[in-house]
């Protein structure tokens, strides 16, 4: 299976449970790999034969933009089935990072992987 993947990327949105959480936007850092078992592009050398990358983040950008979250683990189910969804992606795994959250720590989060029926 070939896996893209997308690592560090940063972005905004409004994310926790206590109220002064969700009144500003903070940044996350999101891991994502996505599994392609049937990719033709490494012989094709074509964008159409594989998931591109850049539509990937603009979306997950765009819906974190509009969509708030209580839990880390809400979001990363919401990025997992966008991708299966809108991009054909048969799994998807997601690490959500919330850096400096807590005093004493560098980051909390889930790992999540989903594989589309």
């Amino acid at each position: 299976m070939d896996t893209i993947f997308l690592s560090e990327v940063r972005v905004e949105t409004r994310l926790g449970v206590p109220d002064w959480e969700q009144m500003t936007p903070q940044t996350i850092v999101l891991d994502i790999e996505i599994g392609m078992p049937h990719s033709r592009a490494c012989q094709s050398d074509a964008i159409e034969d594989t998931i591109d990358y850049g539509q990937v983040v603009a979306r997950i950008r765009e819906t974190l933009q509009i969509n708030s979250f209580k839990l880390v683990e809400a979001l990363a189910e919401h990025l997992c089935q966008l991708i299966m969804k809108e991009f054909g992606a048969p799994v998807v795994k997601i690490k959500v990072a919330k850096p400096g959250i807590l005093p004493g720590l560098k980051a909390l989060g889930v790992i999540i992987e989903r594989h589309a029926p």
